[in-house]
């Protein structure tokens, strides 16, 4: 009989007490503990991070008990044990009255569950009082969970805010800094990294966890871990799902391992959508129904940014960011929308969609965005549609497309109509399954989509407000077909004329390459 998988668990001491499955990561921990003194790392949300500080709480009170049977129990002394400060600044209620009084009535809670009563008023000062008192008992080890969350929690809805709270968290962090003599370890997670300007400005002594390749692997699952620890629900799920053993692992695979941390690190999976998966023996959309990233899906809307395919990027875009300089790149790396893929000779990067739950559920919200239907519909109008083109009816394909723009809202007709008349299509297909390419690079310039089905090959040239026959004289002139001959299936060239003042297609005409 498996454990009990540890479904919404955050605590580890419950997590081993009362059964529940726990994946061996104490040697990540022994390596932090015995390296160095102040730590940060940057993880996507519900991704193992709030386990990760509530086991190391237990490692420092000497918590033997609990880690009997798990690598680090014969290689820790147990015999030493330090007071603990663990806060998550997640669970500080700064929504409904700011963050400067919560923060510090937190502070004087941890303050009382140590007999002790703080006297100072600001949480700051708190917190310095707070380390010195322990101190009498040992040195003091401090854990901060979410470290940002008060600031994430406004970007795009109230900047004044963020920035506030901002400084209030330099100032509150800071502090960690002047207690140098008094810590034994300080460890902070959270879902952003901001530079070195930013938050932390006032602790540059920080060793940053978050790109290290000794801790690439601290935080989700590798496949050695999921096949050696989820053994038994595997073939369970498996012999549910009339799969065999090899089937369900690399389907398992593709939905929902991907996240990789550092260039040359194995991939790992997303722990929610494993353990979720296994509870439910269904693929589907775990992690990313946690949380919708609204925020996000308006910045890529406000830059026209639709194919997150590949993306190169310098470490300075991704890895860290400034509430003064949003990187769109940057922030969808850390929220875990977008992972490491390679990393090239000259230090550039190449970012993508680390598995099949997020690179369905966000095309979902960009066809939403830029297409301007519902996620519900655009899933049945996909599978029209790829239906359509298996059968080679492009009257049938066109028929649809018209049908999805005459629904799409009056955005279409701001800034810039052509780019999100592509957007739409590109992602409609991408979404569909079929293999899509937009703004195709050739010898002598860029085709604007090419789709590629089991049988045929498409050339699309969208034209605004210009016709059909222009679109095709110009895959022509341009020689387009040219880069694609070479797989052997028949090419079609399609000109497609986009009205501005029908928000529709107004025509297309087929031209039958090879």
């Amino acid at each position: 009989m498996p454990k009990k998988l540890p479904l919404g668990l955050q605590d580890f001491r419950g997590i081993i007490e009362d059964g529940y499955k726990y994946i061996d990561k104490t040697r990540y921990l022994h390596q932090l503990a015995t390296s160095g003194k102040y730590f940060f790392l940057s993880r996507p949300r519900r991704f193992g991070k709030s386990i990760t500080i509530s086991t190391l709480q237990e490692l420092f009170r000497g918590s033997r008990e609990l880690f009997e049977g798990l690598w680090i129990a014969d290689k820790w002394d147990w015999n030493k044990k330090h007071p603990v400060i663990k806060l998550s600044l997640k669970d500080v209620n700064f929504e409904q009255r700011g963050l400067e009084e919560p923060l510090a009535e937190r502070i004087d809670e941890i303050g009382h569950q140590h007999s002790i009563k703080l006297q100072s008023i600001v949480a700051r000062d708190k917190l310095r009082e707070l380390i010195v008192a322990l101190s009498e008992f040992g040195k003091v080890v401090v854990l901060v969970d979410e470290y940002d969350a008060p600031i994430l929690h406004y970007l795009g809805k109230d900047m004044e805010t963020a920035y506030g709270n901002r400084e209030l968290l330099r100032g509150f962090y800071s502090v960690l800094k002047e207690m140098d003599t008094l810590l034994e370890l300080v460890f902070l997670t959270g879902v952003s990294k901001f530079s070195k300007t930013g938050i932390f400005s006032g602790m540059n002594n920080l060793t940053d966890l978050t790109l290290h390749p000794d801790f690439a692997t601290m935080l989700g699952y590798t496949q050695e871990e999921l096949e050696l620890n989820f053994d038994e629900e595997i073939d369970q799920s498996a012999d549910k799902l009339q799969l065999s053993r090899k089937e369900l692992l690399d389907k398992v695979k593709v939905w929902y391992n991907g996240y990789r941390f550092e260039e040359n690190a194995v991939t790992v999976y997303n722990p929610v959508s494993v353990n979720n998966f296994f509870y439910q023996n269904k693929f589907d959309n775990y992690w990313f129904a946690t949380g919708t990233p609204t925020f996000l899906i308006q910045l890529l809307k406000k830059e026209g940014v639709y194919d997150l395919h590949q993306m190169g990027q310098s470490t300075l875009d991704f890895d860290s960011f400034d509430l003064e300089d949003i990187r769109l790149f940057g922030l969808l790396y850390q929220t875990g929308y977008l992972t490491i893929q390679s990393r090239d000779e000259f230090g550039q990067y190449t970012l993508d969609y680390p598995n099949l739950e997020v690179k369905n559920s966000m095309l979902a919200y960009l066809f939403e965005t830029f297409g301007g239907v519902s996620k519900g519909t655009g899933v049945s109008m996909a599978i029209k549609l790829e239906r359509a083109f298996i059968a080679d009816d492009l009257e049938q394909v066109f028929r649809l497309l018209q049908e999805i723009f005459a629904h799409v809202p009056c955005f279409l007709q701001e800034r810039y109509p052509e780019k999100f008349f592509h957007a739409a299509i590109h992602l409609l297909f991408t979404y569909m399954g079929i293999k899509v390419h937009s703004e195709v690079c050739t010898s002598d310039g860029r085709a604007d989509s090419m789709v590629e089905t089991a049988t045929h090959i498409y050339l699309l040239e969208y034209k605004l407000d210009k016709s059909p026959q222009e679109a095709l004289a110009q895959i022509r002139t341009k020689k387009y077909y040219r880069s694609v001959w070479e797989q052997g299936k028949p090419v079609t060239a399609i000109g497609v004329q986009f009205s501005s003042a029908t928000k529709n297609i107004e025509a297309w005409e087929v031209e039958h390459i090879s």
